[in-house]
């Protein structure tokens, strides 16, 4: 029998045993006698699209008003993040301009309070005074310059009779000095300035040399 299957199915020895029983009976081929591979197992061979889409399954079918929902969601996440961006825009825009602000006035403060020592310097530019009291007007001016300093939180930093630090005190030179202990600061040349706890500007000084500390 040349008739062929593509497919062995577990019930192929029945059907070819119904088939030569049909070719016996009937004198004829099966082909002879309109039987095909179709009408002897539907189920042997589908076709490919169909054994495919039954692998893969089903597809997941959005409806239009579940895409619509979806696109609204996106449309409402959106439009809150370019409100989010835009209010810390605002934001770091008001800090930075606060911040300018703050420094002006705190710099306006700062020359409000001088302006009266500026006013007493004019003054004493104007006097026709003798030396001592124009020396005398000066040091007024001086003394009230280190009253705003002193409310400004800005001290002079110590130097003569203290030891030389270099944190604070800029060493010009040394001065040969028996009557100091070796490395003490023995002469201010530029008054140094700090605020609280932050230096301002170190103090130039000469720092004294004891030869015979030196020598033990």
């Amino acid at each position: 029998m040349r008739w062929r299957m593509r497919r062995k199915m577990p019930n192929q020895e029945s059907e070819l045993t119904v088939m030569e029983s049909a070719e016996t009976a009937n004198g004829g081929t099966p082909e002879e006698l309109g039987v095909n591979e179709t009408m002897i197992d539907p189920a042997t061979e589908l076709p490919e699209s169909t054994v495919e889409e039954s692998t893969e399954g089903p597809r997941e079918v959005v409806s239009r008003a579940e895409f619509d929902q979806l696109k609204a969601e996106r449309d409402q996440l959106l439009d809150r993040l370019a409100r989010l961006q835009a209010e810390f825009d605002n934001a770091r825009k008001r800090a930075e301009r606060e911040r300018v602000e703050f420094r002006e006035y705190a710099l306006g403060n700062v020359v409000e309070q001088f302006l009266p020592v500026l006013d007493h310097f004019e003054l004493a530019l104007k006097a026709t005074g003798s030396v001592e009291q124009v020396r005398s007007g000066v040091e007024l001016i001086v003394k009230q310059m280190g009253e705003v300093l002193q409310r400004m939180q800005v001290t002079p930093v110590p130097t003569v009779g203290e030891p030389f630090d270099p944190r604070v005190h800029e060493a010009l030179g040394t001065v040969d000095r028996e009557d100091m202990p070796d490395q003490y600061v023995a002469e201010e040349i530029r008054r140094g300035y700090r605020m609280r706890e932050r230096l301002l500007r170190p103090a130039m000084v000469r720092v004294a040399h004891n030869a015979k500390q030196t020598a033990e």
